[in-house]
C-alpha cells in the first residue's frame, strides 16, 4: 500500500507540474522522475541488496525528496509532502532501529521546515497534522512488521514441531511394529515350536515300545512345521493370516480346534458358534480374535492339563465374543490375571494389547483346580443383510 501511495503522489504531481509548463517545473519533474526510478529500482532489487546498498538506497531517496521539497514553490509543496509516508516505511524496513530513528527525525525536520516556509511561519495545525500522519503510519507499519515477524516465528516453530512430531510418529510406528512382530511370533511360531517339541519328546519316549505311535507323532510334527513355515513366510510378507482370509473367522477357528484335538491340547476339544446376529467384522478384528484363540489354546496345551476344552464364538448385536473355557488346573488371579511364572507369560498381555488396538477387551476368570475361562470381545457393525439361523454347535473328536 505504501508503494502505491508513493507512485500515486509522484504521478499526480508530475501531471500537475507538466501542465504548468515552466522551467522550474521541468527541473522538479526531472528530480521527481529520478526519485521514482530510485524507489522502483530498490524495490525490484530488494533481495539482492546488502545492508550497505539498502542504506545507500534510503539515503539517495531522502536526498532527492529533500531536494524536491526545497525546489517546489510553496503552492505546490503539498504535492510532495505526503511522499514522506512511504519513505518513512522504506527507512523502517531497510535500516536498523537507531538508523531508522535518525532517518525519521530527519524526515520530520524537513517536513516542519518546508511546511512552515509554505505557511509563512509555524502553523501548528498545518505542520503537526502531516507530521502526526507520518509517525502514525510508521507506528502502524512497525506493528505490522512485528506481527509478520511473529507469524513467521510461529510458522517456523510449527514446522519444527511438525518435524519432531513426524519423528516421534515414526519412532512410535517402529516400536508398534516391533511389538506386533513379537506378538505374531509368540502366537504362531513360538507356540507351534513348543507344541512340536512336546510331541517329539513324547515320540522319543514311545520310540521303543510303541513305534507306530511315535512315527505318528513325528509326522504330526512335520505337518505342523510345514504349516509354521508357511505362516512365517506370510508374516514376512505381512499379509492377513491365510486361515482367516481363506476360511473366515469361524472356519479358521474350527480348523484351529481340530488341530488342537490332534496335538493333544485336551482329551476333548469342542467348537461352537452361537447367536442369531451376524455383524460385520473387519480383517483386523477377525485376525485379532484368531490370534487370541491361538495363544489361549497354546496356554491350555502347555499349562492347563485339561480334559475338556470348549471354544465358543458368540455373535451379538454390535459385538463378537470369543470364549475359551477349560477344566484344567487353573491359576490364582491375584497374579493380576497372568499365568503363573513359567518363563513364558507373554500370552495374556499380548492378547490384551491386540484387543485394545481394535477397541476390544479381555476378561479372565480362573482359580486353582477349577479351570479357566477367558473371554475376548471386539465391537462390530450391525450386518445389513438378513439374519442367519440360530446357534449351532460342532464337536471336534
Amino acid at each position: 500500500m505504501a508503494h502505491l501511495v508513493f507512485f500515486l503522489v509522484v504521478g499526480a504531481a508530475l501531471v500537475r507540474l507538466a501542465r504548468l509548463n515552466i522551467a522550474l517545473c521541468w527541473d522538479i519533474v526531472t528530480v521527481s522522475a529520478l526519485l521514482a526510478l530510485t524507489y522502483a529500482t530498490g524495490l525490484a532489487l530488494w533481495n539482492r541488496l546488502g545492508a550497505l546498498a539498502r542504506h545507500a538506497w534510503v539515503a539517495a531517496m531522502l536526498l532527492l525528496w529533500a531536494l524536491l521539497v526545497v525546489l517546489t514553490p510553496p503552492p505546490l509543496t503539498g504535492a510532495y509532502v505526503w511522499c514522506a509516508v512511504p519513505l518513512a516505511c522504506a527507512a523502517l524496513r531497510a535500516l536498523g532501529r537507531r538508523t531508522a530513528a535518525a532517518t525519521m527525525a530527519a524526515i520530520t525536520l524537513v517536513l516542519i521546515g518546508q511546511l512552515s516556509r509554505s505557511a509563512g511561519g509555524f502553523d501548528a495545525e498545518m505542520v503537526l497534522i502531516p507530521v502526526a500522519a507520518v509517525w502514525g503510519t510508521a507506528a502502524l507499519y512497525q506493528a505490522q512488521q512485528r506481527a509478520a515477524g511473529e507469524r513467521q516465528r510461529l510458522v517456523e516453530e510449527l514446522r519444527g514441531t511438525r518435524d519432531v512430531l513426524a519423528q516421534e510418529q515414526r519412532r512410535a510406528g517402529v516400536l508398534g511394529e516391533r511389538e506386533r512382530i513379537a506378538r505374531d511370533l509368540h502366537d504362531t511360531l513360538a507356540q507351534e515350536l513348543s507344541g512340536s517339541l512336546m510331541l517329539l519328546q513324547a515320540a522319543e519316549r514311545d520310540w521303543e515300545e510303541r513305534p507306530v505311535v511315535a512315527r505318528t507323532r513325528v509326522r504330526a510334527v512335520a505337518d505342523g512345521l510345514d504349516v509354521s513355515l508357511a505362516e512365517t513366510r506370510r508374516m514376512i510378507r505381512d499379509l492377513t493370516p491365510s486361515a482367516v482370509a481363506e476360511e473366515g473367522l469361524e472356519g479358521s477357528l474350527r480348523l484351529l480346534c481340530t488341530g488342537a484335538q490332534q496335538n493333544g491340547t485336551a482329551t476333548g476339544v469342542r467348537f461352537r458358534s452361537t447367536g442369531t446376529h451376524r455383524p460385520d467384522l473387519d480383517e483386523q478384528a477377525a485376525t485379532t480374535l484368531f490370534r487370541v484363540a491361538q495363544s489361549m489354546l497354546a496356554n491350555v496345551r502347555e499349562h492347563a492339563r485339561a480334559k475338556t476344552l470348549l471354544v465358543t464364538l458368540h455373535h451379538g448385536a454390535g459385538r463378537i465374543e470369543l470364549d475359551v473355557r477349560d477344566d484344567g488346573v487353573g491359576f490364582d488371579l491375584t497374579h493380576s490375571g497372568r499365568m503363573p511364572p513359567t518363563g513364558r507369560g507373554f500370552g495374556l498381555p499380548a492378547a490384551r494389547a491386540r484387543l485394545r488396538e481394535c477397541g476390544g477387551e479381555l476378561t479372565v476368570d480362573s482359580s486353582p483346580e477349577r479351570g479357566t475361562r477367558i473371554r475376548a470381545t471386539v465391537p462390530a457393525r450391525p450386518h445389513s443383510g438378513s439374519l442367519l439361523p440360530a446357534s449351532h454347535a460342532t464337536a471336534v473328536r
